[in-house]
């Protein structure tokens, strides 16, 4: 019988990728906001950016439970 393996991911990785991809969306739809100088697109763009390719996915990436780690 095939043993039963658990997915690396949990809900809280997928939630935190999802977060990730949201913040990096609505940073690219800030950036097309007129005016170039505004404060959507010369702020808030660059800090959904950073924030969503920086600090949202990778923390997605290497986030686990802890329950894991009583094996």
């Amino acid at each position: 019988m095939a043993e039963q393996r658990d997915l690396p991911f949990t809900r809280k990785n997928w939630t935190l990728a999802a977060a990730g991809l949201a913040s990096i969306l609505i940073g690219y739809v800030c950036l097309r906001i007129p005016p170039a100088e505004g404060f959507l697109s010369l702020t808030l763009a660059p800090v959904l950016l950073v924030a969503g390719y920086c600090v949202l996915i990778p923390l997605a990436i290497l986030a686990r439970d802890q329950t894991e780690e009583s094996d």
